[in-house]
């Protein structure tokens, strides 16, 4: 299957779609391993009550918690910059983005990037100014990739389809933190760290707003990304969350907390019941339950209880059947 042209392919992405295709094919091979009856994933819940708190501290203790590993590692830091607008919680708050930063750099890694590809048809830099991250992040310029345009390589299968672009970026980390904020959808039902690997599509190749993965279905089309990109983890800033009408148009939901693990699902699962939301009524989720991944019971829950932070998020009407009874 041919991609999808929504904007100027460059001449280094031409040149990189044939040359890469065989460097990936090991890398797509490491599929993530289903979850055995014995095997126990810990997802840690921590209090943050404000983006003025020690983020840090608390992401080391996070960090601890669910033995994230990064020492010696090339690691992508993936927030979510779907779209900007002043005084609106659509994107990952740079307070966040600058202390999951320093948290990997105190925990040893080789190298530390930031990489997104909006999923609006957007200046990615314009919008990076305008959240604050060129001001908070130390080195911001020089770590950042637009994914959106970034050389490519051919990852297959994907969907039923004989393959995908993904930027070479992405899939030459170490490992992919996947920092989203905690967000309803009027689609999906909610968009975590799971969702938020569709920013790693570029645009590019698929236009906007990532045209191919609605074609294909956003809950498949999720599930899939989460197979490409096993060596990943996850940080949910549920500080101020979106509730109602996400992922653009929502209003804010101050929750408190920080949500952290090494299995996106599982720690999406969790943030779906902070949230008031049943896990098994999300596509997504639901889709990578059926492969042998994230059962309740595979879940170990750190610090913060559920039944402590849950925060009912308000929902659209035509969501209420995703509610948590």
């Amino acid at each position: 299957m041919e991609p999808h042209h929504g904007g100027i392919v460059t001449r280094r992405q031409l040149l990189a779609l044939g040359a890469a295709t065989a460097a990936t094919s090991a890398a797509c091979r490491r599929e993530r391993r289903p979850a055995g009856p014995a095997d126990r994933t810990p997802v840690a819940i921590l209090r943050a009550p404000g983006y003025s708190a020690d983020l840090v501290d608390c992401l080391l203790r996070g960090a601890a918690a669910c033995r994230l590993e990064v020492r010696g590692k090339r690691v992508l830091v993936k927030p979510n910059l779907v779209e900007y607008q002043r005084g609106a919680v659509i994107h990952t708050q740079a307070e966040v983005l600058a202390a999951v930063v320093e948290l990997c750099e105190r925990l040893g890694a080789a190298e530390v990037r930031i990489g997104e590809g909006p999923g609006h048809r957007r200046d990615a830099l314009y919008l990076a100014e305008e959240a604050g991250y060129r001001t908070l992040v130390p080195g911001f310029e020089h770590r950042f990739t637009d994914l959106n345009r970034d050389d490519v390589a051919q990852v297959a299968p994907f969907a039923g389809t004989g393959g995908i672009f993904l930027p070479r970026t992405a899939l030459a980390a170490d490992l992919v933190v996947s920092v989203a904020r905690m967000k309803t959808h009027h689609w999906a039902g909610a968009t975590l760290s799971l969702k938020n690997l569709f920013g790693v599509v570029p645009g590019a190749l698929y236009g906007w707003p990532k045209n191919h993965l609605h074609q294909v279905g956003i809950g498949r089309a999720a599930a899939e990304l989460y197979r490409i990109f096993p060596r990943s983890f996850a940080i949910v800033d549920g500080i101020v969350g979106m509730e109602g009408n996400g992922p653009v148009q929502g209003r804010p939901r101050p929750c408190g907390v920080l949500v952290m693990g090494s299995d996106l699902a599982a720690v999406d699962a969790t943030a779906c019941r902070i949230m008031g939301i049943d896990p098994a009524k999300i596509e997504y989720l639901r889709l990578v339950a059926a492969r042998g991944h994230v059962a309740e019971a595979q879940i170990e829950q750190r610090g913060e209880t559920i039944a402590r932070v849950r925060t009912p998020f308000a929902l659209i009407p035509e969501l209420q059947h995703v509610r948590l009874v």
